[in-house]
């Protein structure tokens, strides 16, 4: 795929995410796609978000969970950008509006004191550069129609990140032992998903490595003071103008959010 043709496909997909549309997905309409041809397109997405006025503020793996990788059809993690125009505070209303198709996920946030950067680095490399980890949602949506998604999709999507909410308490992550805590994800006030933190990738640490060491071989770096989310605990829940959610997480805390 030619760049004009990559760069083409990160303005549609730009688009559809300033205007609340969906489009075609990728894979059905370029047969030969690779996973390097949509991170590329992502860059171009991402690049017209930050011509705009956003900001990075952290990075996010996708698809750690075999829940959302059977849910999805997709079967190996990817990555995505976080920015300050995707950020709401706990508890805060968010516009059912302003997304397309979303689905809640909980999740442990990691807030870095250290910069990273692979190759070779380890859960406990992680687990050393952390200033503490939060419970979070990330509210993911799809700019492509009916989630229709193969991996180079949600990978051109920016991982299908629509926006997320981080809890108000920080722990140190020694404090806590990340594999085995629980998850419980309440919608309405009914339990709807449960998990723990060994559903991303055996370890919430070993996914933030398999980032760190993912994006040091294009000479990117998890950079200190970014927040980054380690990926789903449990299926992805289907959200609306009127649900309320709280996910709860063993020795972490909480996270509340509404769509209005």
């Amino acid at each position: 795929m030619n760049k004009e043709l990559q760069n083409s496909l990160g303005d549609e997909l730009y688009a559809a995410l300033k205007h609340c549309t969906v489009i075609e997905p990728l894979t059905a309409r370029h047969a030969d796609i690779t996973i390097e041809d949509a991170y590329a397109i992502q860059q171009r997405m991402m690049a017209r978000r930050l011509d705009a006025g956003e900001r990075v503020v952290g990075k996010k793996i996708g698809v750690t969970s075999k829940a959302v990788m059977d849910m999805l059809g997709v079967f190996q993690p990817d990555f995505g950008w976080l920015t300050d125009a995707m950020v709401f505070n706990e508890g805060e209303a968010i516009p059912a509006s302003t997304l397309i198709q979303p689905k809640a996920e909980g999740e442990i946030a990691f807030v870095l004191t250290q910069t990273l950067k692979g190759p070779g680095v380890t859960a406990a490399d992680v687990l050393a550069a952390t200033e503490g980890v939060m419970a979070c949602f990330e509210i993911v949506d799809s700019r492509i129609r009916d989630w229709k998604i193969k991996i180079q999709d949600t990978v051109a999507d920016n991982a299908s990140c629509g926006v997320f909410v981080l809890g108000d308490r920080l722990v140190d992550p020694r404090d806590v032992d990340l594999g085995t805590c629980g998850m419980v994800l309440e919608k309405n006030g009914e339990i709807v998903a449960t998990g723990a933190g060994a559903a991303a990738l055996g370890h919430p640490a070993n996914a933030v490595a398999w980032l760190a060491n993912t994006l040091g071989a294009h000479g990117i770096a998890l950079e200190a003071g970014e927040v980054i989310l380690s990926g789903s605990l449990a299926a992805m829940v289907p959200v609306k103008a009127g649900d309320n959610l709280r996910v709860s997480i063993g020795g972490i805390g909480g996270c509340s959010v509404r769509f209005t």
